[in-house]
């Protein structure tokens, strides 16, 4: 075989490489619902609901946090995030969950949330939190 077929191949074999790994990476958003209907990762948005209380000791486990959070469409559900509280949890406006059910909890691997801007009443802040892998192995 001349060297640039074998060359050929090699750059098709890692383009394909490269987008199944993205594909792979990628999940869409939904609700809690369809979170209960799938396995694999989803981007759920909704709102911290402020009614019920926050669950985070940081001298028993510093790596879980709970709280309850509804949907875009209503729906509300226990979310369980192993990872430190972030900070200015409560004035976040909306949340962006990515993860996954196990049960009727919503285990998040990843925490995004939209705050009140410090500097304009226009502008929104955003933090992203990911969970500790660490501490699920």
């Amino acid at each position: 075989m001349k060297k640039s077929a074998i060359l050929g191949i090699v750059v098709i074999a890692v383009a394909i490489a490269v987008i199944i790994s993205t594909y792979s990476n990628t999940s869409t958003y939904g609700s809690f619902k369809d979170a209960r209907q799938t396995t694999s990762e989803l981007h759920v948005v909704g709102k911290l609901n402020k009614q019920k209380d926050l669950f985070y000791d940081p001298t028993k486990d510093a790596n879980y946090f709970s709280f309850y959070m509804k949907d875009n469409k209503g729906a509300e559900c226990k979310v369980i995030f192993t990872g430190t509280k972030p900070e200015d949890f409560e004035r976040s406006e909306q949340i962006v969950l990515t993860g996954k059910m196990i049960g009727n909890e919503f285990h998040a691997s990843h925490i995004l949330m939209k705050c009140p801007s410090k500097y304009t009443q226009d502008k929104l802040e955003t933090q992203e939190y990911k969970a500790n892998k660490q501490a699920s192995l």
